[in-house]
């Protein structure tokens, strides 16, 4: 055998024999299982991208300009199923062509996400009422269902992120929370409790275990 195959031997050989040792190591588990979370997380929100044609396909609602007069609150808690978007719903948004958004008074014009007219990035959720097309290019006329009017700048068919096809009540408001500094001081709290729990417990917990069984050996040597 070369010297450069029995190299490589030695080297699959230690590979094999380090990679159960590590895999005993809490913190290796723990450090994997975090990794494997991550790309899940990211693999499913790039996937949904893909899947549903749009940048955005899931958005919190953080407005309450869809919330019809009849209701107090726009919460979601007391009326989380009526057919309007609320504070704190979860909305998931599909890619489309302009031409395919229908555009009429409420309730039967498709509800749109798109870019604040005018410039800037903030996204907006309000319902398509009207639409025109001008020199090739379609302008929806938008409303809020809870707005006394429409809204006074028309949206340019560039501006449309997607329309919204679904909601999901009270999910929002765990993306809202995360906005605020409330939220993060939270996060905080939440990922040193998880750091305690996986390893600060274990390590008090071995270390009572050995003065058990030192105690015990003790004793056994007495009698």
């Amino acid at each position: 055998m070369s010297t450069r195959a029995h190299q490589l031997k030695e080297g699959m050989t230690l590979t094999m024999d380090i990679i159960p040792k590590l895999w005993e190591n809490e913190y290796v588990k723990t450090a994997i299982m975090v990794i494997l979370l991550v790309a899940v997380v990211f693999g499913f929100w790039y996937g949904s991208q893909l899947a549903l044609n749009t940048q955005y396909p899931a958005l919190a609602v953080a407005s309450g300009s869809m919330c019809k007069a009849e209701h107090m609150y726009c919460d979601g808690w007391s009326h989380p199923f009526s057919r309007t978007l609320h504070v704190g719903d979860l909305i998931i948004v599909q890619g489309v062509d302009p031409k395919e958004i229908k555009a009429a008074p409420e309730p039967d014009g498709d509800i749109i996400v798109f870019h604040q007219p005018l410039g800037g990035n903030k996204l907006i959720v309000h319902r398509a009422i009207a639409n025109q097309t001008i020199d090739g290019e379609i302008y929806f006329t938008t409303k809020g269902d809870g707005n006394a009017g429409s809204d006074s700048v028309p949206v340019l068919e560039d501006q449309v992120v997607g329309k919204v096809i679904l909601r999901v009540p009270w999910i929002g408001h765990i993306a809202l929370l995360l906005h605020n500094s409330s939220g993060i001081f939270i996060i905080i709290i939440l990922i040193v409790i998880l750091v305690i729990v996986e390893f600060v417990i274990p390590v008090f917990s071995s270390e009572k275990a050995e003065v058990d069984i030192g105690g015990k050996s003790e004793k056994v040597a007495e009698t």
